[in-house]
C-alpha cells in the first residue's frame, strides 16, 4: 500500500500547475491536478485527499467558493491558498472561509512544501485532543463545537477552533502572539495579525455567556484566555 500524501492542487495555469505538480511528486506525495473549480470539486469527492492546495482565482469556480462548499461537507481538511492577491479583506476572507494558511505568488518550492508538512503535522496532533471543559463551556475539536452548559452546541469555523484550541491550552497564560501567528497563519505580517485579531473579536462574542471567561490583549505580547 503506498504511504505517499494524497493531495488535491488546483491550478488553472497549466504550465505552472504542472511544475509543481511534479515538484511535489518528487517529495513523496501522490498530486491530483485540477484545471479549474468544478473538476477539483469533483476530484475531492472521488480521491478523497489529505490536504487541499487551491489557486484562489479560477475559471467556473474560484478557490474562495470551492473551499467553502468543501468546508459544508469537511470541517478538518487542511487548505492552503495560493493568490497573487495582497488586499487585507482578501487574506481575511480566506481564512474566513476557513482556510489553513495563505501563500502569496510568487513562493518558492521549499515554502510551500514546509507549509505543506506543517500543516499534516499540525492537524494529525491536534485530531488526537479530545474535548474540554473550560468554565461553564465544553469545547470539542474535533468536531469544532462550542457548548455553554446544555445550550445547542454552536459550530466554530475552521480557523476559530484552531485559535481557541491554542488559547484553551495555555489558560491563564499569555499566549504570544508573533508564536501563534507563526504557527496558524504562517507568519507574523500586519495581514495576518489583522486576521487574527479579527477571529479574537468572534471569539468573545461567542464566550461572553460565561463572565467568568475572558480573552485579554496583553499588550505587546499577546493574548490570555482568563478561565
Amino acid at each position: 500500500m503506498s504511504s505517499r500524501v494524497k493531495l488535491l492542487f488546483a491550478e488553472d495555469e497549466p504550465a505552472l500547475g504542472q511544475i509543481i505538480k511534479e515538484s511535489l511528486e518528487t517529495r513523496n506525495f501522490e498530486v491530483t491536478l485540477c484545471a479549474d473549480g468544478e473538476i477539483a470539486l469533483k476530484s475531492f469527492h472521488l480521491n478523497k485527499p489529505e490536504l487541499l492546495v487551491l489557486d484562489v482565482m479560477m475559471p467556473k469556480k474560484d478557490g474562495f467558493t470551492l473551499a467553502k462548499e468543501i468546508r459544508e461537507i469537511d470541517d478538518s481538511i487542511p487548505i492552503i491558498f495560493l493568490t497573487a492577491k495582497s488586499q487585507t479583506q482578501d487574506v481575511i476572507e480566506g481564512f474566513t472561509i476557513g482556510g489553513n494558511d495563505y501563500l502569496k505568488k510568487p513562493f518558492s518550492m521549499e515554502e510551500l512544501i514546509v507549509r505543506i508538512n506543517n500543516l499534516l503535522h499540525r492537524t494529525k496532533e491536534q485530531k488526537k485532543s479530545l474535548s474540554v471543559n473550560f468554565g461553564a463551556f465544553n469545547f470539542n475539536f474535533p468536531k469544532q463545537t462550542l457548548q455553554f452548559k446544555s445550550d445547542k452546541k454552536v459550530q466554530l469555523t475552521h480557523r476559530e477552533a484552531h485559535l481557541l484550541f491554542h488559547l484553551v491550552k495555555n489558560k491563564n497564560q499569555v499566549l504570544d502572539r508573533s508564536l501563534i501567528l507563526n504557527k496558524l497563519w504562517g507568519n507574523d505580517d500586519f495581514f495576518s495579525a489583522r486576521s487574527m485579531d479579527v477571529f479574537i473579536t468572534k471569539l468573545r462574542k461567542k464566550l461572553k455567556q460565561d463572565p467568568n471567561i475572558e480573552i485579554i490583549n496583553v499588550r505587546g505580547f499577546g493574548y490570555k484566555l482568563i478561565c
